[in-house]
């Protein structure tokens, strides 16, 4: 057996799995568990599948508190991550612009506009 044939393997063995949905009494969180928001998030702990729904939300809370900046860490990887951040921010009305974080090709850095100018429009 070739190696990549062994990746490729372990790969669709991944892909099939699924997990089991968490009984109501087996769920630990009686309420939804609520993050502090800062200038920064990191993807790297969050489901694929709920990054966008994570991402969207992030930004929307972000800007409401007034930060005129913010991080998104995605990670470098194949750029997958990246590539979705960049699609989420590119529609986003009240992002200015977004570029490489400085020295950092795992992280995205977001330049927002001031509420009351984004309220005005």
């Amino acid at each position: 057996m070739k190696l990549s044939d062994f990746w490729r393997g372990l790969w669709l063995q991944k892909q099939t799995e699924t997990e089991m949905p968490i009984d109501s009494e087996d769920d630990p969180f009686d309420e939804p568990v609520v993050l502090e928001i800062t200038d920064t998030i990191d993807l790297h702990s969050i489901p694929p599948k709920q990054v966008k729904e994570i991402v969207e939300e992030y930004l929307l809370q972000a800007h409401a508190r007034g930060f005129g900046i913010v991080r998104i860490i995605h990670g470098k990887g194949l750029g997958v991550q990246r590539e979705a951040v960049r699609a989420i921010l590119s529609r986003t009305e009240f992002v200015t612009v977004f570029y490489d974080a400085p020295g950092n090709p795992g992280a995205t850095i977001a330049e927002l506009r001031a509420v009351s100018q984004t309220q005005s429009k």
